[in-house]
């Protein structure tokens, strides 16, 4: 199975510590995020990984390269030049990941318990994308129609920041957790440039079925903040 590792940001939460090292090689109980994710996504039977880069990449190229890319397939998207955010930076490995039915996307700075084989299943064919959320307390959650539970809106709780289309209705409330499971189709809603794929989902869940996993059982920490360095997962 194929997967993203979202690893171009430039870590600006966790300076000074990124100020000469990009987030993924920022060290947690010793390890680098970016070997947390690896192992975790190998060990849940994603074999072919494309990392993208844009900060210190040359650090990151090097230590997949140094490790034997852990003895799976590990290409990269160079962002080099300009940083895609994510939506952008999807579109850009598009070439590495349009040959299959489905690929799963994760955010460098995530650790969690979740089972990726269980989510990975629980994705069907006429879903865009399956998105893992939470019940957890957070400033932006996601809204999905109570009754079809498809994707319909976002809000910002801090700022009072919303967006919600026209046929939300009734509505849950999850927290996003930076990992998704997305259809080879979604290349055909995607255009080329920079912005967020949260953006372009509310832009497709108009037509397009976008639901969710619930995994409010698991652990789950946004290693993008300093304070989650201070306990175990």
């Amino acid at each position: 199975m194929k997967a993203m590792i979202l690893a171009a940001g430039l870590g600006t939460r966790l300076r000074p510590w990124t100020n000469d090292r990009p987030k993924a090689l920022v060290l947690y109980q010793g390890k680098p995020l970016l070997q947390w994710v690896i192992e975790k996504l190998k060990n849940s039977g994603f074999d072919h990984i494309i990392i993208n880069v844009h900060h210190f990449a040359s650090q990151i190229i090097d230590f997949v390269r140094n490790n034997d890319s852990f003895g799976i397939e590990i290409v990269f998207s160079d962002e080099r030049d300009q940083l895609l955010d994510t939506g952008g930076g999807i579109k850009k490995a598009q070439w590495f990941l349009e040959d299959v039915t489905f690929f799963l996307v994760y955010n460098v700075d995530i650790l969690s318990t979740i089972d990726l084989q269980k989510f990975a299943q629980s994705h069907t064919q006429d879903s865009i994308a399956t998105l893992a959320v939470q019940k957890r307390p957070t400033s932006r959650t996601l809204l999905f129609n109570s009754k079809d539970h498809n994707l319909c809106g976002w809000k910002n709780h801090k700022t009072g920041a919303q967006k919600i289309i026209d046929s939300c209705g009734t509505y849950k409330e999850f927290a996003f957790s930076g990992i998704h499971i997305i259809s080879s189709r979604i290349f055909d809603y995607l255009p080329q440039g920079k912005y967020s794929i949260i953006t372009a989902y509310l832009d497709i869940a108009k037509t397009e079925k976008i639901t969710y996993f619930d995994h409010s059982g698991d652990k789950w920490k946004d290693m993008g903040l300093k304070q989650s360095y201070e306990s175990s997962l």
